[in-house]
């Protein structure tokens, strides 16, 4: 079985002190669709030092519960982010200091910044992806229309009983395969 996985929110907390809906609504573009802002230089520097390993812990539940998956060998782990470009290096610095990449069979990072949704959707299809887990529920549900045989996961800490068909919410990775 692949397995496909987000970064930010699901191994990679956001910022301590910083309200996750405002990281939320400063990413997106206000205009009732499903689109996201590309920063300014201004906040490309900005985002680029709330990005480092500092500002940015590992999820520790979340990345314990993958290197425990890894360990099994039985299914192949992507994870997929929709980081832009200007990210690219200290995504990887990241994903180093806190021994994800090893844990990995793939990497695929949107640095061609491209809208992460359709990113995510392309990389989805060509990793011929089984399972798919992320925070963020509107691409999820654009992901789940246009993928029908993908079991999507919504990783949240106030999960909703039906979300759609193939689109479950869970506070907690290991329920990916209780549900």
């Amino acid at each position: 079985m692949n397995i496909g996985f987000d970064l930010d929110k699901v191994f990679i907390n956001y910022p301590p002190f910083i309200p996750g809906k405002l990281v939320d609504w400063i990413y997106k573009k206000h205009d009732h669709i499903l689109a996201y802002r590309y920063p300014s230089k201004t906040e490309q520097i900005i985002r680029g030092l709330s990005h480092g390993s500092l500002l940015r812990p590992p999820i520790k539940e979340n990345v314990a519960f993958l290197a425990e998956l890894a360990k099994t060998n039985s299914h192949k782990r992507y994870l997929i982010s929709g980081r832009f470009g200007f990210l690219e290096n200290i995504t990887k610095n990241l994903l180093k200091k806190h021994h994800l990449t090893e844990l990995f069979c793939g990497l695929e990072f949107n640095f061609k910044n491209k809208q992460p949704h359709i990113f995510k959707d392309a990389a989805i299809k060509k990793h011929k992806i089984d399972i798919y887990i992320d925070d963020d529920l509107p691409l999820l549900e654009f992901l789940a229309q246009r993928n029908p045989k993908v079991k999507f996961f919504w990783l949240t800490k106030k999960p909703k009983k039906n979300v759609q068909e193939n689109l479950k919410s869970i506070k907690r990775l290991e329920e990916i395969f209780s549900k």
